[in-house]
């Protein structure tokens, strides 16, 4: 199929050209993002044992991968800018004339008994000006029909694109097939596995991998690490963060976005259902954030997907009711568990395990099974547009105006439930301060701090240092008082005897009401060295049983406590060397001399 019949995009045409000449597919499919094409292919994976048709969920297919494509894989995945320092300390860099040899040479023929699919996407509502169009190149129909949940695909892009700019991704199983030979059922690489970003040039490259992040491209390597580098350079922000909507009972509706590092209930925030009379959460999105400057002098921001690709265990009616209603239809599962009826499970779906299943390696499954049901990182990919508390105006172009922004952590002692940014510059060195303490799940010692940089760690396509400057430098673009508001919480205090102090899940709706009402100008907060926090009676305890002595643990700022986290914190930037910016140094010193006098 040649792709000068659906673009005049010269640039557009060269490069899907010269893909197939190196690729050399069996043949090409440019995606039109129809109903008709997304079926076709999920009946293609259907008859290849791909995909498993579900009963109970219409429109719904279980899928599994191979073991050993599960997860992102940050070890394979390179920032190569041409410089080694401008990657930072955070990121694995290549020299990217050696990158592009590489790739070239593994690209080569690698699509060999394939189709070669040429997927036009756009992240972002069609036409909005911080949206940005994107064209990945791939073998794989799993990844074409979960691009088609994740974005706005097919001809309507190339419609608004023009002769525009997009930015080029290309991906690969990295499994040629000879004539006659049988394809497996889910073709991947693992010992050539590269998830490539050039930042400078605009472009991605993956190969080896046909899961998840690895190779649904527009996910975290363009919404993240490629938008970051752009959103520099041009003065936006590309953020991973939830955008949701916070309404209060007399109908004023205002727009906070929040940034957590993993297993710290960021889904579940965005979808939260309150507990407090006549106060609503909606949700814009889960996941990323784009967010530019508007004439009105406030920052506007934008959910560049279109689908959810959420974590399935731990999900359920009691965690995320909301949650659940998205995944009854219209849903991939990749690696949860298969009923014998046609329905799916996983782990913390519900309290009691089936009696039997088959486990996301395809084998029987039993409540005696040694091994989990669902692989940890299982996923559901469905459409946005299925959120029953999905706000009205997520896909307006134009973007939603940010009154707060939220940073937290998974912290069992020090960090109090909330508390206010003094300034933004003081609400940057609390982004760039974000930890949470190692679970037993993850590899490390129980208890230690794992810094997550405003959870963009994996994520942030330059030099992370350079990366807090940019904060910086966008607090000078506007009037102060037309900036985002910028807290901190931490649902996970524990007291002495190990018990949460704060029962969090739809009650956290009492500690979004005290911000709701900070950015509305109330005077119910208490400066500390560390920050304003709610002053006695500020936060809404009606109806929570609640004591006075948890409610003095959940806000204890300790100075000593405090004053040996600013030193760790100090310790740690310590990597960035002479690329942290002056304005957290000061911010740093000043919690000190505030925290001891």
């Amino acid at each position: 199929m040649n792709i000068q019949n659906f673009t005049t995009n010269a640039a557009l045409s060269s490069w899907v050209e010269k893909m197939q000449s190196l690729c050399k597919p069996s043949q090409t499919h440019i995606c039109d993002g129809s109903e008709e094409e997304y079926e076709a292919l999920c009946q293609e994976l259907v008859v290849k044992s791909v995909f498993v048709p579900l009963k109970k969920r219409p429109g719904s297919y279980w899928c599994r991968s191979h073991p050993d494509d599960v997860a992102r894989v940050e070890e394979s995945t390179f920032i190569c800018s041409k410089l080694e320092e401008d990657a930072g300390p955070t990121n694995h860099w290549r020299d990217p004339k050696e990158m592009h040899q590489t790739m070239n040479e593994l690209f080569d023929g690698c699509m060999k008994g394939r189709t070669m699919y040429v997927i036009p996407f756009s992240m972002g509502p069609l036409g909005s000006d911080i949206a940005q169009i994107g064209v990945q190149i791939t073998d794989s129909p799993y990844v074409v029909v979960n691009m088609k949940i994740m974005t706005r695909m097919g001809r309507r892009v190339l419609d608004v694109l023009g002769d525009g700019f997009f930015i080029p991704c290309m991906h690969s199983v990295g499994v040629p097939l000879k004539e006659g030979q049988e394809d497996s059922f889910w073709p991947c690489n693992p010992e050539n596995r590269y998830i490539v970003h050039f930042p400078e040039e605009r472009e991605i490259w993956s190969y080896g991998s046909g899961y998840g992040g690895n190779a649904l491209l527009g996910k975290k390597c363009l919404a993240l690490r490629i938008a970051s580098a752009m959103a520099r350079d041009e003065m936006w922000m590309a953020e991973h963060m939830l955008i949701m909507a916070i309404t209060n009972p007399l109908g004023v509706r205002k727009y906070f976005t929040a940034a957590f590092p993993s297993a710290c209930g960021k889904t579940n925030l965005a979808m939260l259902r309150s507990t407090l009379p006549g106060w609503k959460i909606e949700c814009v999105g889960d996941d990323i954030a784009w967010m530019k400057f508007k004439e009105d002098g406030y920052l506007h921001a934008i959910n560049p997907e279109a689908g959810f690709f959420g974590v399935a265990p731990g999900t359920s009616e009691q965690s995320n009711p909301c949650a659940m209603k998205v995944i009854r239809k219209n849903t991939i599962f990749t690696n949860v568990a298969l009923t014998p009826d046609g329905d799916v499970w996983w782990e913390g779906m519900t309290k009691e395990p089936p009696k039997e299943l088959t486990d996301w390696r395809g084998n029987p499954w039993t409540p005696q099974s040694k091994t989990p049901a669902a692989h940890p990182n299982a996923r559901f990919t469905a459409p946005v547009s299925q959120c029953p508390a999905l706000e009205p105006h997520w896909e307006d172009p134009a973007g939603v105006p940010i009154s707060g922004m939220i940073f937290g952590g998974r912290r069992a002692t020090t960090v109090p439930l909330v508390f206010e940014a003094l300034s933004w510059q003081h609400g940057t060195f609390i982004g760039a301060g974000v930890s949470s303490e190692m679970t037993a799940a993850a590899k490390g010692e129980i208890g230690k701090l794992r810094h997550d940089p405003f959870a963009m760690l994996p994520f942030c396509g330059y030099n992370m240092g350079d990366y807090f400057g940019h904060w910086l430098d966008m607090g000078k673009k506007t009037k102060p008082h037309l900036l985002p508001r910028i807290f901190h919480v931490n649902w996970f205090r524990k007291s002495e005897e190990g018990s949460f102090l704060w029962p969090g899940f739809g009650e956290n709706i009492r500690v979004l009401k005290w911000m709701f009402e900070r950015t509305e100008g109330a005077d119910t907060a208490e400066e500390t060295p560390i920050g304003y926090i709610p002053k006695e009676g500020a936060l809404d305890l009606s109806g929570l049983d609640i004591s006075k002595k948890t409610l003095q643990e959940l806000f204890e700022v300790d100075p000593v406590k405090y004053l040996k986290e600013a030193e760790e914190l100090e310790s740690y930037f310590f990597i960035f060397g002479n690329k942290l910016p002056e304005g957290i140094r000061i911010e740093l010193d000043g919690l000190k001399n505030r925290l001891i006098t």
